[in-house]
């Protein structure tokens, strides 16, 4: 099954503050805030969401095709990524822009204050998906994340006109998109991704209620922070799987792009919804026990041996002949 991930390609600066906050703000004063925040910690590691999904799917054995603009500092970035399993040759090279940068700060809460420049990612909708297609000899779907809104809107319009399956996956770019731009995103995915605060972001931006959003979408999946995942679909009952347990919690960020990729590589192998989302969960795990996105090895017997305690034997079984 040939997955294509389009999306941002970014570098993330992610700082660690000690305090909180919320300590910091002062409630009657809040229209004129300037804060500065000294920080403990500098880590610079590369980010974006499509390449963060394609960086997971790679270490899982399906080698996915990466979609999305880039700027010419991108060499380095691209030899990691080829090295790690990422088919590479379908990002554009940006003449004149720097690759997206990601600045974000994380309190001793885990609360986040963020930055994003697009740079080179305003390309990305010049990129045509047929162009990737013939290059691969077709595509079986293809996601479709955070990126350039030009570009996610002509992603989607080109998967439909071309009938190739897709999943929509907004994640950052909801706050800006406005009803009926998220209307013709999702309308006719086979998935929906969201987590659970942008699922009521969707329904209340869009006018449309869950029922309804659920009869346009084949699947909708809604990760649950601690509590796991949600799979629906209409009129059938949801499918609801655990997070396994965390050996220790070191940074939240990308976690949600490490679900994506586990389940999208399940589905790649052909295993079942729930089996797909628990490899999605116990890849969010290791995520978040990690200081950056692509910074966790990914070992075959230390996968399965946790994979294995979270959700037993026969799950277990099914997965670890397609685990590369």
């Amino acid at each position: 099954m040939r997955i294509a991930v389009s999306g941002s390609i970014a570098t993330d600066h992610l700082m660690t503050f000690p305090g909180r906050f919320a300590d910091q703000l002062v409630a009657d004063q809040l229209h004129t805030v300037s804060l500065s925040f000294l920080v403990d910690k500098l880590d610079v590691r590369r980010g974006g969401v499509a390449a963060n999904i394609a960086f997971g799917m790679g270490q899982l054995g399906t080698r996915p095709i990466l979609v999305g603009a880039a700027g010419a500092d991108f060499d380095e970035y691209r030899a990691w990524l080829e090295r790690h399993g990422v088919d590479t040759d379908s990002v554009r090279i940006s003449d004149t822009l720097h690759t997206a940068r990601f600045v974000c700060t994380t309190d001793a809460d885990h609360n986040q204050i963020g930055s994003f420049y697009t740079g080179a990612m305003s390309e990305a909708r010049l990129i045509e998906l047929k162009t990737v297609a013939d290059r691969v000899g077709g595509l079986d779907l293809v996601s479709i994340g955070a990126d350039d809104p030009e570009a996610m809107l002509r992603h989607t319009e080109e998967c439909r006109s071309r009938s190739i399956p897709f999943a929509a996956d907004f994640s950052q770019q909801i706050a800006r998109m406005n009803g009926e731009e998220i209307r013709i995103l999702l309308d006719g995915a086979t998935y929906l991704f969201s987590n659970e605060y942008e699922k009521g972001l969707i329904e209340t931006k869009t006018g449309w209620s869950d029922s309804e959003i659920l009869s346009r979408v084949g699947h909708r999946v809604t990760t649950l922070g601690a509590r796991g995942v949600r799979i629906e679909r209409a009129g059938e009952d949801p499918i609801e799987v655990g997070t396994p347990d965390e050996e220790r919690k070191a940074d939240p960020t990308g976690v949600g792009d490490a679900f994506r990729a586990g389940f999208l590589s399940g589905l790649a192998w052909g295993v079942s919804l729930e089996r797909a989302a628990q490899v999605g969960c116990m890849l969010a795990t290791l995520v978040i026990e990690t200081v950056g996105t692509q910074e966790y090895q990914l070992r075959r017997g230390h996968f399965m041996e946790r994979f294995t305690k979270a959700y037993g034997d026969e799950a277990a079984t099914e997965v670890q002949g397609r685990l590369a």
